[in-house]
């Protein structure tokens, strides 16, 4: 494995995410942000959060696998969501437990950032996904 993932004693405990990932791999992978379209630039859940963030981390499963890696060889994720407020917390941890099985999202998640942004580059996107990875 070339990528530990933990959290130290002294951070908050417990976290939907680890807070600290230390990668030893020779092979830096980032995909770039993902939203919710289909490979054909379909919208997928247009005007709801949790299956747009489905969508997002199914994506970034593929930018993933296509360059050989996994959730398990992921350093960080960045999410960026529109309008964000706290009561969305929610519905986003629904959309992540809905197919983290599906994707082999680990529990707790690699180290992660939920940034809120007033846009995206389109109007019907609510999130995107940018991840970093380290493969041998």
């Amino acid at each position: 494995m070339t990528v530990e993932h933990f959290s130290p004693a002294g951070m908050l405990q417990p976290a939907p995410y680890h807070h600290v990932a230390v990668g030893t791999g020779s092979r830096h992978v980032h995909v770039s942000g993902q939203v919710a379209r289909l490979a054909d630039g379909t919208p997928v859940a247009p005007g709801d959060l949790a299956g747009q963030v489905a969508q997002a981390l199914r994506n970034t499963a593929v930018g993933l696998t296509g360059a050989g890696a996994t959730f398990a060889d992921v350093l960080r994720l960045t999410f960026y969501v529109t309008g964000w407020t706290p009561d969305q917390a929610g519905a986003f941890m629904s959309g992540v437990e809905s197919v983290a099985a599906e994707i082999g999202l680990p529990n707790p998640m690699p180290p992660a950032s939920l940034i809120g942004v007033d846009a995206l580059f389109e109007a019907d996107m609510m999130v995107e996904l940018e991840a970093t990875a380290i493969v041998d």
